[in-house]
């Protein structure tokens, strides 16, 4: 289904080629002064500079050839050469009427299934998730669910760090507290024990003891290397504790990644990139483009626009060891074998961004990937506390994330518990619900790129540009078609009796402007900004507008619709960006 914005581009381009000027100048947007008019081109003024004419004479005559239109209540122009647009309500309602009959409120899936992967995990086993952890998994759901929701075949990856030394200095810490363990007995033959001989929190408290105590102790760490060495040559004892601790940390992650409604699609782990490696590099070297430096492998990418200093990429150490670098490129030629994808998107710290400079251009020197796949790299800012400094925990330690959100939901809870009508059962549900759209709403809602001050007494606000806010507004929305008990599903929406419903469903008919126009520019931030200015604009016409005591029937019925097409956009938009609606608040 074609945009409002894109049909009036169509026709008023049209208008400026039929005038004997180029039809780009025809762009319509909208008007950043609706108190004059809906929506606004400003083609007139570059025109002007193109023709070497006067730009309000080119307004004027592209005006004069619209005026009987039968779409415009009113087209204008006005000094210096803005042409002022306002749609007739017939042809607003229409247009409405038909977004709400069409899949997808008239979101145009995309013609050609494209094949989306996106990275957006990144733990590490045996280690506890903490915030920083938060927002690549939040950003990465919300995007997986909008490019999903046009078609794309998505694949979320969790891409665990499951390689390299953090692997021996664990084996080597539980080699030295149960060196009786099979594990260790280079002679036993028999199967391994199916259980773990550790929980998650011991395992979690074994790896930063172990890393501690090997910064103090040089025999230790150099164990823990030859274990590392050993492990990934295949040692059955140690790769068989490996695996336990895949297993324990990987019921975990899992548990807590529900708790964020977050899924994954794959659960793929760095090494599962460890077989491609040794040809990968081979080929680099047989390219020429790989050689030995001071024992190190790398990869020369500077190129000549560079401005700024452009290390070389570093595959292999003078240690013999392999860097991220090596495995991220590995896992591109996994990803181009597996899924063959369009795009690979990274949500990481922007901070990595030289890394993944390194990566991207490495993979293009050496056509690890075709030409055509693209890869994005988001780089999402800090979040930070109300000092403007790292959030940290109030001793200043680096918070977990659990703790995180047990915080939030401890503090909604407070709120909703004051609702005498919702049991103590119902209220841990729903503050638990509430909880994660204050969190979710309160990152999403900034640009990814941006830090962000964490603040809890402002996210949990049901009041104002907050999640609560929003999901209060859905409810009401419940409650009010609940009441009326009856919306004829035959009836239309009838064309608007005040500006503030003229306004909304002007809002309403951009959202299937607005969804297509997030995902292409990875912006989440802005459906967050769209479902606030649909939930304000909802709230005034509710408060202006007796719906359930209106005696003109049929204008209660297009009300209802009204009021039904809104609750069914806010809640889609709500679980696009993750975030679910409770029954109640």
């Amino acid at each position: 289904m074609k945009t409002l914005l894109s049909m009036l581009t169509e026709l008023v381009g049209n208008t400026f080629t039929s005038c004997g000027y180029n039809h780009t100048y025809g762009q319509v947007t909208l008007s950043n002064r609706p108190d004059l008019c809906q929506f606004q081109c400003n083609g007139a003024l570059a025109a002007a500079k193109a023709y070497k004419k006067s730009p309000i004479l080119i307004a004027k005559e592209v005006v004069e050839h619209l005026q009987n239109q039968s779409y415009f209540e009113t087209i204008q122009y006005i000094a210096p050469g803005f042409i002022n647009i306002t749609l007739q309500d017939d042809y607003l309602v229409s247009y409405l009427n038909n977004v709400a009959l069409s899949p997808q409120f008239g979101c145009t899936p995309i013609e050609n299934q494209e094949t989306v992967i996106i990275d957006y995990g990144g733990a590490n086993i045996a280690k506890p998730l903490h915030i920083g952890h938060l927002r690549t998994a939040i950003i990465g759901e919300s995007l997986k669910r909008m490019y999903r929701f046009l078609g794309y075949n998505v694949l979320g990856d969790v891409h665990l760090g499951d390689w390299g030394l953090q692997i021996g200095l664990i084996i080597a810490e539980v080699k030295k507290r149960h060196p009786e363990l099979p594990y260790f007995d280079a002679s036993y033959k028999a199967d391994y024990p199916n259980e773990a001989p550790f929980t998650i929190s011991e395992l979690e408290e074994i790896y930063p003891v172990a890393s501690s105590y090997a910064k103090e102790h040089p025999e230790f760490m150099s164990e823990a290397k030859n274990i590392t060495f050993l492990f990934q040559q295949n040692h059955p004892g140690y790769k068989a504790l490996w695996q336990q601790i895949l297993k324990v940390s990987i019921d975990d992650l899992k548990k807590n990644y529900t708790a964020l409604n977050v899924h994954f699609d794959l659960w793929k782990k760095e090494s599962d990139a460890q077989p491609y490696i040794p040809k990968m590099i081979e080929n680099l070297k047989e390219l020429g483009l790989a050689y030995e430096n001071d024992g190190a492998v790398v990869v020369d990418i500077k190129e000549d626009a560079d401005t700024r200093e452009m290390p070389p990429c570093i595959l292999v150490k003078s240690d013999g060891a392999t860097l991220y670098s090596t495995t991220d490129l590995a896992t591109l030629i996994e990803r181009k074998q597996l899924f063959n994808p369009n795009e690979v998107i990274y949500i990481v710290d922007k901070r990595q961004s030289l890394h993944f400079e390194q990566v991207f251009r490495t993979a293009r020197k050496a056509e690890l990937i075709p030409p055509t796949t693209k890869l994005t790299f988001l780089g999402f800012g800090t979040m930070n506390g109300t000092d403007g400094k790292p959030f940290k925990t109030r001793n200043g330690g680096v918070m977990r994330l659990e703790q995180l959100i047990e915080e939030v939901h401890t503090k909604v809870y407070a709120k909703v518990a004051q609702n005498k009508a919702i049991s103590k059962e119902e209220a841990l549900i729903i503050s638990k619900q509430i909880g994660l759209a204050a969190l979710k709403y309160g990152d999403l809602s900034n640009q990814i790129s941006k830090d962000y001050v964490f603040d809890l007494e402002r996210f949990t606000s049901f009041e104002g540009n907050t999640g609560p806010y929003l999901l209060y507004t859905a409810v009401r929305m419940s409650a009010l078609l609940e009441k009326a008990s009856l919306v004829d599903v035959r009836s239309k929406i009838d064309a608007p009796s005040s500006e503030m419903e003229r306004a909304l469903m002007l809002k309403l008919a951009l959202f299937n402007e607005l969804v297509p126009e997030s995902i292409m520019q990875y912006s989440p931030h802005k459906l967050c900004q769209y479902l606030y200015e649909l939930c304000n604009l909802f709230n005034r016409f509710y408060h202006e507008h007796k719906i359930l005591t209106e005696s003109n029937i049929s204008k209660q019925q297009s009300w209802l619709k009204l009021t039904a097409l809104c609750k069914e956009m806010l809640v889609t938009g709500l679980d696009l960006l993750g975030i679910e609606v409770p029954h109640k608040m």
